[in-house]
């Protein structure tokens, strides 16, 4: 007698023509794409959700803020570097099987971020994190156009879109209700039971595909640019620490630019000279590709950096719970979401660099107006110029890629696309560590500023001093002594926050100005005139 085990009833329900999870019902695809959004939603959720944060993960771990930026910059690097990595893989060893790789990595990950007890074990589980998620985003992609007709693709491609924009929003929303109410470790602990049910329906319902043909993997380029690009963020960051008393000058910061700059050197040589490069730098000598990816490098630092300013800003300056400072973004990924497909739309009827400008101009004027923060920023002021960035970003990307994408050839599209994400993401993790630094550096500059103001002998000194005892004395019933003690430290207290905000309020001038100069290059960018039908 023959034992029918749950697996053996799995495999004949699938091989059954009749049942909606056979490739030829017309379900199937739809189960498929289910599949990939919650895949996707998780990957983009762990690149928002750890702002709001990165303050308890301070206070928890009694790091600064030029170790926990690694937290954030780990994971974007390791996305990046697996990216382009991701395709070979796949074509290599099947799409289904490495996209189920990539949910256990990125689950496995999950769960070592929500056991690590010190940063440095969260920061490398970070990078397994990071891993996997750059392999889910692009076969995700991937499998949906191959499982979809040409005439359903754009739908299935908006709901797959849909999956990424939420994130965007719910992601900060979600990671402050939860560090609020429970502890930062369950803003990873939630993805392992989701992974886990990602991956069992990644095998359930996903048919296997392979490419006949694949060349030699590109080992030169993955290894020279997964050294390249820690190691010379690792510098610039390290560069000004607090525990670094040598400055840029320290021998061990001069060998990690060396070791980043022949390493750099050799990726270049590497993916001019290979059969099938990482990444078909070739790509960049289109006109628009390159000119569109540049903008792309300088718009990433602009918006991930500024993403992860903010939520600091509202938890260390006004006391904001991170709920409170995560909800703040809820309007962004939705005005985006809204604002998008009508920039694409109107893009295809006017000249595409009318709404990329705007779009420019308003993330810009959006900087602009967060670089004037203050102690007493009113909510209000705090919403605008988000309105403003979620209406930039929604008309700058359907336009950017469209204008990228034209005079890209057919087969090379997946290509193009992937270096696309990779430099989004590298200007991402730019962003973060240069804005990082500066914000330190700033902070300091105005610290000294602010604190060489103080003197013993100027008459508004000892007038704020004495009105400040006489407060301490009469109000609290505080003695002479400690009345004078607490109104000195009043008083410090109020220069080193005034001397953080006024650093937040300089890295988003700077990235004001990074972001206006991503819009020169657009001028340059060759669109074609619409004919007159």
């Amino acid at each position: 007698m023959r034992v029918v085990t749950p697996s053996h009833k799995i495999r004949r329900l699938i091989r059954n023509r009749d049942s909606k999870w056979h490739p030829s019902h017309d379900l199937y695809k739809w189960f498929v794409l289910a599949n990939i959004m919650i895949g996707t939603f998780m990957a983009v959720l762990d690149a928002t959700i750890i702002n709001v944060a990165l303050p308890k993960m301070m206070s928890s771990f009694g790091v600064g803020l030029d170790t926990i930026e690694w937290v954030l910059t780990a994971y974007m690097l390791a996305l990046a570097v697996m990216l382009p990595a991701s395709a070979w893989l796949a074509d290599h060893f099947g799409y289904k099987r490495m996209y189920f790789m990539g949910m256990f990595v990125f689950t496995l990950g999950s769960f070592m971020c929500g056991m690590s007890h010190n940063e440095n074990m969260l920061i490398f589980s970070r990078v397994i994190q990071g891993l996997g998620a750059g392999i889910i985003q692009p076969l995700g992609m991937a499998i949906i156009v191959r499982e979809f007709p040409p005439k359903q693709r754009g739908l299935a491609v908006g709901f797959w879109s849909v999956a990424a924009a939420a994130s965007v929003s719910f992601g900060p929303l979600i990671g402050g209700f939860l560090v609020d109410n429970f502890n930062w470790q369950l803003i990873f602990d939630i993805n392992v039971p989701i992974g886990i049910v990602g991956m069992f329906f990644t095998i359930l319902i996903q048919r296997e595909m392979k490419q006949k043909r694949t060349g030699k993997f590109d080992i030169v380029g993955f290894i020279s640019v997964s050294l390249f690009l820690p190691i010379i963020l690792f510098a610039m960051t390290e560069g000004n620490a607090i525990t670094n008393s040598a400055g840029w000058k320290a021998p061990y910061i001069l060998a990690c630019f060396a070791i980043s700059i022949l390493a750099f050197a050799v990726f270049i040589t590497a993916e001019f000279v290979v059969e099938n490069p990482l990444i078909d730098l070739r790509l960049l000598g289109n006109w628009n590709f390159g000119i569109s990816s540049l903008v792309m490098f300088l718009f990433g630092i602009g918006m991930f950096g500024s993403t992860f300013l903010l939520p600091l800003y509202l938890q260390n300056s006004l006391g904001y719970t991170a709920l409170q400072s995560g909800s703040v973004f809820l309007p962004v990924g939705i005005i985006q979401g809204i604002v998008a497909p009508i920039s694409g739309y109107i893009s295809g009827k006017i000249n595409a660099k009318i709404p990329m400008i705007i779009g420019i101009l308003l993330m810009s004027f959006s900087f602009y107006l967060n670089a004037h923060l203050s102690f007493l920023t009113e909510h209000d002021a705090i919403m605008l110029p988000l309105y403003l960035r979620g209406f930039g970003m929604g008309i700058i990307f359907s336009a950017l890629m469209a204008v990228s994408l034209v005079d890209i050839p057919r087969e090379k599209m997946a290509q193009a696309s992937g270096i696309s994400n990779v430099v989004r993401q590298l200007g991402g993790s730019f962003g973060v560590a240069i804005l990082a630094t500066l914000l330190s550096t700033r902070v300091t500059y105005h610290a000294q500023m602010y604190g060489g103001a103080m003197q013993a002998n100027s008459p508004a000194y000892q007038t704020v001093a004495r009105d400040m005892n006489e407060s301490f004395v009469h109000n609290s019933g505080s003695s002479p002594t400690d009345a004078r003690k607490q109104s000195q430290y009043m008083m410090v207290s109020n220069v080193t926050k005034q001397a953080y905000i006024q650093g937040i309020n300089d890295d988003f001038m700077i990235a004001a100005v990074m972001t206006l100069l991503g819009g020169i290059p657009i001028i340059f960018l060759r669109v074609r005139k619409k004919k007159k039908v």
